[in-house]
């Protein structure tokens, strides 16, 4: 099949670009914004083109409409598969593939709708998951052609909720693929289960240290994916953290926020309810 991809941020293209090496299919076309698009994604991060291979054949625009519409539908392309691309996806595009346009979420929709799925985990759930639905007008409310859903990992940090994303992902677009090239139209979402997930404010990332240990270790978890945002107040001053882990629960002869230990990488604190470590980024 010859497939058009439109992304923002390696990951996203690389989990595709894999899939379709596997499956045989041809990748004709990348189609990203300019410069600056994938800031939210991770601004540390390599620009994305440098990333791409060689070989592939880019196109960067922020002209959905004109620009990349004609040259998508010179290509004839059977599938669009978009992962991480901030952009509404016009419908002069979705008119084009053969088999319909598709979406990579990484969450179990329609909860978590929007640009910052890991807010769910944030938020309070036991669960993480992914979703590749139809792609309509609006960001993630096409109908659903695959999903998965997991327990978060034992070992609750970002790289290991970044790593169970990765593996669904997969998945997903694996089995979902093969039900749009099949013709199936995929399960309507249900309206009334859907949730927003926006961006985290800048309140949201410092941490109170006394909340329970589990509750900071969680959002420190999906506070960190991508990169390290977690941040909590050490003598007043904001100190970035990598990860939280808990050391112990109950009573401490420390109060709820206080250090108990400074370390050369970090400190041990008292949490609302135990003890946890904390290390600086």
């Amino acid at each position: 099949m010859r497939i058009v991809t439109m992304n923002a941020f390696w990951p996203g293209y690389a989990n595709i670009a894999g899939w379709a090496e596997e499956q045989g299919h041809e990748i004709v076309l990348v189609v990203t914004p300019p410069a600056g698009a994938s800031d939210r994604y991770d601004p540390a991060a390599k620009p994305f083109l440098l990333e791409l291979p060689r070989t592939a054949d880019v196109l960067v625009t922020g002209k959905l409409r004109t620009v990349a519409a004609a040259a998508i539908a010179a290509l004839e392309p059977d599938l669009v598969i978009s992962a991480a691309f901030p952009r509404l996806i016009p419908a002069e595009i979705l008119k084009i593939p053969t088999y319909g346009a598709v979406n990579l979420h990484p969450s179990p929709l329609p909860a978590g709708r929007g640009p910052n799925p890991v807010r769910l985990v944030y938020e309070g759930a036991t669960t993480v998951g992914a979703t590749l639905h139809r792609t309509e007008a609006e960001f993630d409310t096409g109908a659903i052609l695959s999903q998965r859903e997991r327990p978060l990992p034992e070992e609750l940090t970002g790289p290991a909720i970044f790593q169970a994303w990765r593996e669904m992902l997969r998945e997903v677009l694996e089995e979902g693929a093969a039900r749009a090239f099949a013709g199936e139209p995929g399960s309507p979402q249900d309206p009334a289960l859907a949730s927003e997930a926006p961006m985290f404010t800048p309140a949201e990332q410092v941490l109170r240290l006394t909340d329970p240990g589990a509750v900071l270790v969680r959002k420190s978890a999906a506070l960190n994916v991508i990169e390290a945002k977690t941040k909590v107040l050490v003598a007043g001053i904001k100190q970035p953290i990598s990860r939280i882990e808990l050391i112990s629960a109950g009573e401490d002869s420390t109060q709820p926020g206080e250090i108990v230990t400074y370390h050369t990488d970090g400190w041990t604190a008292r949490s609302g309810d135990g003890v946890v470590r904390l290390f600086r980024s």
